[in-house]
């Protein structure tokens, strides 16, 4: 089967982000809210007053080129002075305020309305009523000092024209001095006389000039709109906080939802196993189609329909002689058991000659889901009881009550950890059920938690991953298909399922296997694994069977405890039947 291309990201990749990560979005928008209310209250409030200035040209205005208005007024030039040094000394003293007239100037601003003579002189205070004061004495001092500095220009003026004034009457005394002196009908008298008259009327358009200066009035311009007392504060403005830190906070939310999702190595959905994991999706099951995890699917079932598709897909890509099929997982748990189980059945009812081999040790009791209880075969002997030799392959085999096509060689003891399943006897046992058999199904350990994986692999035709989400992580999946192609094992594809932890399970106490074990001393040259081992309990009652004679070992019966809780009253089952050694 050919893996499936990656999906490119759209539309539904980033929802499907936010869905999986909306309380990161929610907790950081709410941060931003919050923080935007908070900056709102601990900023000091700002009012502002605002008084309007109609500014009257005197004779001393002059408009550079460029200004705002075509008029006599350079408005530019005015708005530039109401700040200056000059005013906010004027308008400090009308205010009376100890502070310096350069921290006042810093909190007036000044605009002027297109098409106008008018500045709009705003002032900002932490009180209503003093930024009502300090707009209306700015207002005043800049009236003043335009006054102030017209009148100067007007004084400067007739000034001048009083200097002019009395050298002109000195000259025309002296002229009439000389004019007396001289004879009648001479030359200088003629002169005299026309030097007189030129002086006369010079100095009558000085005093003309003169009157009219002394009797002007200056009027530098008045106010039109005086400031009021602020209602509400300008500043913080606690709308525009609020949205800024609501938008910032939702922003950082995405971000940290894209951030914890490219950095999240747990796979949460079907999608995540192809897009990330670059791995095909033969099957997914829910909660709905996977309600029980110790019990083999029903086959009319929304999980046993999923199966029976996914037997057709694999019956589908094999080529033809592949018989051997294992089932493996990206991390530890019970999927890769749900799986093998389900899909050797869902073989089994086509009529083929099936073998479900369990060669996976649960690795914890609470996550165990044995072949035994799920298929209601017994749990012993099995896979490692042949593989010591102690029993023969048709006694390993279990027919199982409800599907009769399907075969099981359970786990058996906790032999596994002991390297038997890179043995030859391995090898010689698969070798025969190719023989024997249509199909065979190898549960096997997890690739995280065992490199018998990874020996199984290179005995079977085909593999098939069982990703837990939620459980597997994305380095384990990528690591588990490496594994596989190591030593060329096909991977079909990947089985997804649910996080299995907190489903539902049989509690029914009756289905508890019960275990007889040889109470001889075991192999010093075996290694045991602590991780893989079982739990066991031994019976303080008598044993099932008493002890053959002359074999120099007793039987002792112990029940694995595949139960979080305690077992009714009466004692566990004990096995019917110790085992035989096989024959050699």
């Amino acid at each position: 089967m050919e893996p499936t291309r990656p999906v490119t990201a759209d539309l539904s990749h980033y929802v499907g982000v936010f869905r999986r990560h909306w309380w990161v979005v929610l907790a950081a928008t709410g941060a931003g809210l919050g923080i935007g209310a908070a900056v709102t209250q601990a900023l000091p409030r700002v009012y502002e007053s605002s008084t309007s200035v109609l500014v009257q040209a005197v004779d001393q205005d002059t408009n550079a080129s460029g200004g705002r208005t075509k008029g006599a007024i350079n408005l530019d030039t005015e708005a530039q002075l109401v700040p200056s040094g000059a005013v906010a000394a004027k308008a400090a003293a009308l205010l009376r305020s100890p502070v310096s007239p350069i921290e006042l100037a810093h909190d007036v601003s000044v605009e002027v309305p297109a098409n106008t003579t008018v500045l709009v002189i705003s002032f900002e205070a932490d009180n209503p009523r003093d930024a009502q004061a300090g707009s209306h004495a700015f207002a005043e001092a800049y009236l003043r000092n335009r006054e102030e500095a017209a009148r100067s220009v007007l004084d400067q003026k007739i000034k001048t024209l009083n200097l002019k004034v009395r050298q002109l009457t000195t000259n025309l005394t002296s002229i009439n001095s000389r004019l007396a002196k001289a004879p009648s009908g001479s030359s200088d008298r003629s002169n005299l006389e026309s030097l007189r008259s030129n002086s006369q009327n010079q100095l009558n358009n000085l005093t003309g000039k003169l009157n009219e200066l002394t009797t002007a009035t200056v009027d530098a311009g008045s106010i039109i709109s005086d400031a009021r007392e602020p209602e509400e504060p300008t500043s913080p403005n606690a709308l525009l906080n609020i949205a800024t830190g609501t938008m910032l906070g939702l922003l950082a939310g995405l971000a940290l939802a894209f951030m914890r999702e490219r950095f999240d190595r747990r796979l949460r959905t079907a999608a995540d196993v192809r897009d990330r994991g670059r791995i095909p999706v033969l099957a997914a099951l829910d909660e709905r189609t996977t309600p029980r995890f110790d019990d083999v699917l029903q086959p009319y079932g929304p999980g046993g329909r999923v199966f029976n598709r996914l037997r057709n897909e694999i019956l589908a890509s094999l080529s033809p002689g592949d018989q051997i099929i294992v089932v493996t997982g990206a991390s530890r748990g019970s999927s890769t058991t749900l799986v093998a189980a389900n899909l050797a059945a869902a073989l089994a009812r086509t009529g083929s000659d099936v073998v479900l081999v369990g060669a996976h040790l649960p690795d914890s009791v609470v996550d165990a889901a044995p072949l035994a209880r799920m298929l209601g075969v017994t749990a012993m002997p099995g896979l490692s009881e042949l593989l010591a030799g102690r029993i023969g392959l048709e006694r390993a085999m279990q027919r199982t009550p409800r599907i009769p096509s399907l075969r099981v060689i359970t786990t058996g003891g906790a032999a596994t950890a002991a390297g038997l399943m890179q043995s030859q006897r391995l090898r010689d046992t698969l070798q025969a059920l190719r023989q024997q058999t249509g199909y065979v199904v190898i549960e096997a350990p997890s690739t995280s938690s065992s490199a018998d994986a990874q020996s199984l692999a290179s005995l079977a035709d085909a593999a098939i991953l069982a990703v837990e989400l939620r459980r597997a992580k994305r380095p384990a999946l990528l690591d588990a298909a490496e594994q596989l192609s190591r030593v060329g094992t096909p991977l079909l594809g990947a089985v997804v399922l649910p996080h299995l932890t907190g489903m539902a399970r049989s509690t029914a106490a009756d289905n508890l296997p019960a275990v007889a074990l040889s109470a001889q001393k075991p192999d010093e040259t075996a290694v045991l694994d602590d991780d893989r081992t079982q739990p066991m309990r031994i019976p303080t009652g008598p044993p099932a069977r008493p002890p053959r004679q002359g074999d120099g070992s007793e039987e002792v019966t112990a029940v694995i405890d595949l139960t979080t809780g305690t077992r009714p009253a009466g004692g566990p089952k004990a096995a019917s039947s110790p085992e035989k050694p096989a024959e050699k």
